[in-house]
């Protein structure tokens, strides 16, 4: 599959542009093992890279003028870089943009760049292909032109570009782990300090398992940057009562049980979601280096209730996914993945039962929906890279 997809993005660069590319990057999607809604809200969270990548076929140019490819949308935008970058309406289009103008403030590029890129990472389906993109281009402008930039400032880059050009006030985990992923291990992040630890991913008998609902409600961006409003409204109500809290970590549920009242049903749901799931990250790592899969996936499912219930990110398909597979004695746990109202659900299964599992929870949710479900199986890969043709 990875093969293939160079393939095809660097044979589509020699048509578009006559020439072989010079470069090929590769820059993966990400899951998250554990740890929802709690990267903006100075938590931990367990993310992965995994073996669904952006390709980007590469090669500078004798002009200021840069053509960017999207291969599976058929569409092409150029632009010069002494031009002001702003938004436009592509939305691909500005998750680059965001990007370069970045690096072009700090003027670090001078020189035009001909990219094609290619995707394997489903859109839409919450396995973050926005960072991947961005993350791709931050990870490319570092090779090709030496700016010396570190990977956790290339990260960052992307995040930014989110926020300015797209209008998602996301937090790091996305574009962290498709930056610093590494081969069977997830990545502990605090994503107040940016500290992070790798620890081991070996699933024993088990395999991650991705049930795409293939929807994708409008209210994402809205309901997301709502969420946002609804914690921080009150973290700071916590904050009067609990002077010695600084952040959502510091608090505990017996804090914000004690505030119910106060906080109102809304307030009291989100933040009661939050203290929570940082507990759950703590809890999921130990369970992972135990080896006690069976707790990690109860750790899952009583996530899915906290952001289907308390935090309300969820919609009706995502319910019935993990619903139904909640009696299925190969599937350890379920919930669902990304900002919620629609998207994927993860689930931990025992190897060798997906093919019948899928086929199964395929023709149940056709009759119920009428929707043709997709599933991934996937496995934990290394984060951004240069892919070096073996000669």
């Amino acid at each position: 599959m990875k093969k293939k997809l160079i393939q095809n993005t660097s044979n589509f660069f020699e048509k578009s542009f006559q020439k072989e590319p010079e470069y090929i990057f590769l820059s993966p999607g990400r899951i998250n093992i554990i740890g929802e809604h709690v990267d903006y809200n100075d938590g931990f969270v367990l993310p992965a890279a995994i073996n669904k990548y952006i390709c980007f076929a590469v090669s500078k140019n004798t002009t200021t003028e840069c053509a960017i490819i999207a291969k599976d949308l058929n569409e092409v935008y150029k632009f010069d870089l002494n031009d002001n970058l702003q938004p436009v309406d592509k939305m691909w289009v500005n998750y680059i943009l965001g990007v370069l103008h970045q690096l072009k403030t700090n003027n670090k590029i001078n020189q035009g760049v001909n990219i094609v890129f290619s995707s394997t990472i489903p859109m839409g389906a919450g396995l973050s292909s926005s960072a991947a993109l961005e993350c791709g281009i931050g990870y490319i402008m570092n090779k090709l032109f030496d700016l010396g930039l570190s990977k956790e400032q290339i990260a960052l880059i992307g995040q930014k570009s989110e926020h300015t050009f797209v209008g998602v006030n996301c937090g790091i985990m996305d574009q962290f782990a498709s930056v610093f992923g590494k081969k069977n291990k997830v990545i502990k992040l605090d994503c107040n300090t940016l500290d992070y630890e790798y620890h081991k991913a070996d699933f024993k008998k088990y395999s991650l398992l991705l049930l795409d609902s293939c929807v994708k409600h409008t209210h994402l961006t809205s309901g997301y940057n709502d969420r946002r409003n609804e914690v921080e409204q009150g973290l700071a109500i916590i904050k009067t009562h609990f002077p010695e809290v600084k952040t959502f970590r510091d608090c505990t549920e017996i804090m914000v049980l004690g505030l119910k009242e106060e906080l109102g049903e809304i307030l009291y749901k989100r933040c009661r979601f939050v203290v929570k799931e940082i507990k759950r990250v703590q809890d999921a790592v130990k369970a992972l280096s135990n080896d006690d899969f069976v707790q990690l996936g109860k750790l899952m499912s009583e996530t899915h209730h906290g952001l289907s219930k308390e935090y309300e990110v969820g919609c009706e398909e995502l319910d019935f996914l993990v619903d139904a597979v909640a009696n299925e004695t190969s599937v350890l746990g379920a919930r669902m993945m990304g900002g919620g109202f629609g998207g994927c659900s993860i689930n931990l299964v025992e190897k060798g039962s997906e093919k019948e599992l899928i086929q199964k929870i395929a023709e149940q949710y056709r009759s119920q929906f009428g929707i043709e479900l997709k599933a991934y199986k996937v496995k934990i890969s290394k984060g951004t890279t240069e892919y070096k043709v073996k000669i």
